[in-house]
């Protein structure tokens, strides 16, 4: 069997036809026979007319599933006709098994009933391949003179006859069945010389590998189309009447178009002439679209409605010479529903496919390549509602389509859709393959008013899409490329839509949470919970050498969006503003004049930093602490800081305020009662504890809630436009941070001057009163070795020396994120935390207040049964699960924020993250 050699990596146009010289004479047929990769193929022929010999002629063993290798299986003998049911019932499996993953399978039996080819050809079906039968007709007496001379089978000498006459009866209608083919081979010596030439299915051009540039919808945007060309580097060729007739490539690129060429727009004629000249000049593909096929039927004089713009089609094309509506007749006829590129990798369609379609043939495909799938529902504009196909999809191919008009592409589960409206005023957008770049041209006007709105107000619409409560309610799942799948529990889920009802930002500018960072693992040594040691010790066992420790602020994470400018934010996000700083539960951290000040700062010195420039980006968002006190000025301007932080400084102030007032009474009452002899004394002990406790607790929250000036501390910059920046090595990242820190230098024109002329607040200006002072800050951080004794001794000297200040503590993280340990050496591998607190005795003390001076029940070396162990090693391992599924969470929302995808699949990842911390771990922090 002859099969498909390689093609030409691009396409070459149609040579001309050249006159075939007479055939000289043969003394015996040869004919070729050919037949379609992936296609089922039934040999149809009477016992004996030599079909398990042409089969093993020309086919693979493996292709060849036959009724007596199946009874044989069944019933150990392949002439027992007794288990010829199961036999069947087997074939039809292997059939189907065979066909479902796309393979040439070539059915071994008689077939001459029509009820049996019945069965298979619905097998077909079911996987959506094609039919094909060849007949061995061969006269009954030479099958039956073979029977004779073959020892390990006998027939009734009816059978032959009987089946022949079956034969001949089936004939004529086998094309009306469902076969595609019908090879006909009339006699023994057309058997023997049969040629059987294996084709490529239609849709298969894997052999083409680019790379492409895929075009949208045009509608008949002539004008818009030759301006995109022309953007992609395509050079026009015009007829003598100056029409465009052929684009010349790049070198070694081709043009793909995803099909509805014709309708609406002004210029359907001249849209098909350079489409269709680029294609016979073997510089272009293009597949069919629906409205190719309403004009193919209106060419052809069939009845269509003339509406959605092909009455419009109709009379322009009534304007051009019959020769060339000819042309364009046999060129829309000939368009395949979907091509295979780039060995698989690549499929283009007109209206989506699901990857179960890919390379297929059958009516079904070719219904979803043109239409989609719908629900059979219609929408308030009375168009049908459409499946959400690319929602579920799944594939490793990359599907590029069209049909559905949207406002911008963006690429969602491996697919994109390039119809962006452009003959409704939208744009028309082509992408560059294998580069994943969009390119887009503004629409010169609004062609053809739309039935629905090709824009939405509502959060996600200007995508095509706007947010539903049903993607982030209920019970499901997140799929992350660092973690797996992610579950989420319904009742998760209701608390982290509540806390976003109540208080988050603007749900445009909503795209990242920072996760939770877990607790060191419990100190070894007597009088403290929480030691660097540890730290050092896991990361060592988990094969991490060195480390970065960073200074834990004592002020709430804030997650900063800001822009170049306004209109560089609404480019993405949409008209809202400056940007926004949000806390980890997306609450507003300022006030709208407080934030809008914040955010100018902020542009200025990453302006004067060049990140913008640098990162090619009109947007940075970024990770960032607040430290200072609430108790201060407002972190720039004037009127107080609005803090999340102020909430357990309130609790603790009104517990420091309660026990001064209570407790010395208490004490003097007991004191008195054990003068008096009475028996008060394990009492009065323990209530001396509380009071030492309480003593502690105080200082330290006198210390914490010391007024200052707040201030921003950036972490690292997560993301920019097309970019996600929150993995990579942290060397590069405090590089970034430090250049933006040094920035913020503020000039004295920066000074902001109340409207009552008076001077700002205190601490908000330099110290020559020039110039706001600055309010970004610099973390305290140093390099750890992990194997290093020196190294260690120093870093927990260094924690020593700030804890007992009253700092917080220190964070400790890989210096690569994310990092893996290898496995091996009784690990089995896996993903290292990207970070551990290490907090100090002071700061726990307020965190768990003056009876829980810690999770530990020795704090100060004293064992009291009223102080509450520290959480049980169970407890703080899932507290670590869940900070490493909430950092897997952030980084699959960074990469669909960097690589386009809608703003709800970007949501589907936040809101995960604030449902995981509605988890009942450990109400202590």
């Amino acid at each position: 069997m002859t099969r498909p050699d390689d093609a030409p990596s691009t396409p070459t146009p149609k040579p001309a036809p050249t006159p075939k010289p007479a055939p000289a004479p043969e003394t015996a047929p040869h004919p070729v026979l050919p037949l379609t990769e992936g296609s089922l193929v039934l040999l149809v022929g009477t016992s004996a007319a030599g079909k398990s010999t042409f089969a093993r002629r020309h086919f693979r063993p493996t292709e060849v599933v036959s009724s007596d290798t199946c009874r044989a299986l069944v019933g150990d003998d392949e002439n027992d006709q007794s288990v010829t049911a199961d036999a069947f019932e087997l074939l039809h499996f292997l059939v189907g098994k065979r066909l479902a993953a796309g393979r040439l399978t070539v059915v071994d039996a008689t077939n001459v009933q029509a009820g049996a080819r019945k069965q298979l050809l619905a097998v077909a079906r079911e996987h959506d391949a094609r039919a094909e039968a060849i007949v061995l007709d061969v006269p009954p007496g030479v099958c039956a003179e073979r029977n004779r001379t073959r020892p390990d089978r006998e027939l009734p000498a009816f059978v032959i006859p009987r089946q022949h006459r079956d034969l001949r009866a089936s004939l004529p209608g086998l094309a009306k069945e469902g076969f595609r083919r019908v090879h006909v081979l009339r006699g023994a010596a057309e058997v023997a010389a049969a040629e059987v030439v294996l084709e490529r299915r239609r849709a298969d051009l894997r052999h083409l590998t680019g790379p492409f540039d895929l075009v949208g919808d045009v509608h008949g945007c002539r004008s818009e189309l030759e301006t995109l060309l022309d953007r992609l580097g395509y050079r026009l060729v015009r007829d003598a009447a100056g029409r465009p007739v052929d684009a010349v490539p790049p070198v070694g690129r081709t043009a793909v178009f995803v099909g509805d060429l014709v309708d609406r727009g002004p210029d359907t004629p001249g849209v098909l002439r350079l489409v269709m000249g680029m294609v016979a000049a073997g510089h272009a593909l293009c597949v069919s679209g629906n409205h190719e096929l309403k004009v193919a039927r209106a060419l052809d004089g069939d009845r269509v409605t003339l509406s959605y713009g092909l009455r419009e089609s109709m009379e322009q094309l009534g304007a051009e010479p019959g020769e060339f509506r000819a042309e364009v007749r046999e060129f829309v006829r000939g368009l395949a529903d979907h091509y295979l590129l780039d060995g698989g990798a690549l499929v283009v369609c007109h209206a989506g496919l699901p990857e179960r379609y890919h390379g297929r043939s059958s009516g079904r495909v070719r219904s979803h390549a043109l239409y989609g799938g719908t629900t059979g529902e219609t929408d308030d504009y009375g168009l049908p509602v459409r499946q959400a196909w690319a929602e579920e999809y799944r594939g490793r191919p990359l599907v590029v389509y069209g049909h559905t008009p949207l406002p911008v592409a963006s690429f969602l589960h491996n697919t994109v859709c390039l119809d962006t409206g452009c003959v409704f005023g939208g744009a028309l957008t082509a992408l560059r393959y294998p580069e994943r770049e969009l390119v887009r041209v503004e629409a010169e006007r609004r062609w053809y008013e739309p039935v629905r709105p090709l824009l939405s107000g509502a959060p996600g619409g200007r995508e095509g899409r706007p947010l539903d409560v049903a993607d982030v309610a209920g019970p499901h799942t997140v799929e992350t490329a660092l973690h797996g799948t992610v579950a989420v529990r319904p009742e998760n889920a209701a608390a982290a839509l509540e806390t976003v009802g109540r208080s988050a930002v603007d749900p445009r500018l909503l795209v990242y949470l920072p996760p939770s960072v877990p607790p060191v693992a419990a100190g070894r040594r007597p009088g403290f919970a929480e030691h660097p040691e540890e730290a050092f010790a896991g990361y060592r066992a988990d094969g991490v050498g060195r480390v970065l420790c960073a200074e834990l602020l004592p002020g709430p994470r804030a997650v900063v969006l800001v822009a170049r400018d306004d209109a560089a934010l609404a480019r993405r996000f949409g008209p809202t503003g400056p940007g926004a700083v949000w806390s980890r539960t997306g609450g507003a951290l300022f006030g709208p004049a407080q934030e809008a000040e914040l955010l100018a700062r902020l542009r200025a010195a990453a302006e004067r930093a060049g990140l913008f420039e640098e990162l090619g980006s009109g947007w940075l968002l970024l990770d960032a602490a607040l430290t200072g006190q609430p108790a201060a000025a407002a972190v720039v301007g004037q009127g107080p800081a609005v803090s999340p932080s102020a909430s357990w400084r309130d609790r603790n102030a009104a517990v420091v305020a309660s026990a001064g007032a209570l407790l010395p009474p208490v004490l003097a009452a007991l004191e008195r009662a054990e003068a008096r002899g009475l028996d008060v004394a394990g009492l009065l002990e323990r209530q001396r504890g509380r009071a030492a406790d309480l003593r502690d607790f105080t200082a330290a929250h006198r210390r914490a809630a010391a007024p200052g000036r707040a201030l921003l501390a950036p972490c690292r910059l997560l993301a920019a436009e097309g970019a996600n920046l929150a993995t990579g090595p942290e060397h590069e990242h405090l590089a970034r941070i430090d250049r933006l820190v040094d920035a913020d230098r503020p000039t004295p024109a920066d000074r902001t001057t109340p409207a009552d002329g008076t001077a700002p607040a205190d601490g908000t200006t330099s110290a020559d009163g020039t110039a706001p002072a600055p309010v970004l800050h610099r973390t305290a951080r140093r390099w750890v070795d992990t194997a290093d004794e020196a190294s260690t001794a120093a870093a927990v000297a260094w924690w020593e020396e700030l804890t007992a200040a009253g700092g917080a503590g220190i964070v400790v993280r890989p210096p690569v994120s994310p990092t893996r340990t290898a496995p091996g050496e009784g690990r089995p591998g896996g993903l290292v935390q990207p970070a551990v607190q290490v907090r100090g005795r002071e700061w726990l003390r307020l965190l768990h207040g003056p009876d829980r001076p810690d999770r530990q029940d020795r704090l100060d070396g004293q064992d009291r049964p009223e102080h509450p162990a520290r959480p049980s090693g169970g407890v703080l391992g899932l507290r670590r699960s869940l900070a490493l599924r909430e950092y897997a969470l952030g980084l699959e929302g960074l990469d669909r924020l960097a690589a386009g995808e809608p703003l709800w699949r970007v949501h589907q990842a936040v809101f995960a993250v604030l449902a995981l911390e509605s988890e009942p771990v450990d109400p202590r922090p």
